[in-house]
């Protein structure tokens, strides 16, 4: 079997790293502030946030389309202030993994916070640290693991996303061209041995993820415990 052009490789990897910084920087910031934050709607704003879980990619990139499309409220902005298109390009692709992955880091940054023991960001506090501080060196070494746990997540719900990514991004050969959408339409074009090739190999980047968090996970407990 000839080797396929690898162009979707390239670009599922540039999707699922930059939306994997979108999303850790996104879900640090509102797991801490929902975390320490009460106000009147935060149940629903939560809701709002972990959506995406629950809904069919095809409804994500539909609203995806109504936001950023040229007669979206987003997208008309983009395009007459800036120049700037949205739809049917690899950025329209990078939103969608974003929204998609931005659940998993969230709940992964607020069960790690909730772990962290307040009294060490106390003692902190009596010593005149500033809460910006506290954060950078007590809060966020001690909440690392969860949140490493959340990129990991993130990062290979962004590498496998097709719904919502088919929708605002289409399927632009070596534009907008993922490993799912090269998975799909390459069967659907009766080739498929090269669909069998992309579907190795987003299997062992998935399960080099996951083998690599887990053991980084085992190897943590033991030096803890034996601390």
């Amino acid at each position: 079997m000839t080797v396929p052009d690898l162009s979707p490789l390239t670009l599922s990897l540039r999707v699922a790293l930059l939306s994997t910084v979108l999303a850790a920087v996104t879900g640090i910031a509102l797991a801490r502030f929902m975390g320490r934050r009460e106000f009147p709607g935060k149940s629903a704003a939560e809701a709002l946030i972990l959506l995406p879980l629950v809904l069919p990619p095809t409804v994500v990139g539909f609203g995806l389309i109504m936001l950023f499309g040229v007669n979206g409220p987003i997208g008309r902005l983009l395009e007459d202030w800036f120049g700037i298109r949205i739809v049917f390009t690899w950025v329209g692709a990078v939103i969608a993994s974003f929204i998609v992955s931005l659940p998993l880091m969230y709940q992964s940054v607020q069960a790690a916070f909730e772990k962290v023991d307040p009294r060490w960001e106390n003692v902190a506090r009596t010593m005149g640290v500033s809460e910006w501080r506290i954060f950078r060196k007590v809060t966020f070494p001690l909440a690392w693991p969860g949140i490493l746990a959340g990129l990991v997540l993130s990062f290979a719900r962004g590498l496998g996303e097709f719904g919502a990514t088919l929708m605002i991004a289409g399927f632009i050969p070596g534009e907008t061209v993922t490993i799912p959408l090269a998975i799909y339409f390459s069967y659907e074009a009766g080739r498929t041995g090269e669909a069998m090739f992309w579907v190795v190999l987003i299997t062992l980047l998935g399960l080099a993820a996951i083998t690599w968090l887990n053991g980084w996970r085992r190897k943590t407990s033991r030096r803890r415990g034996r601390e």
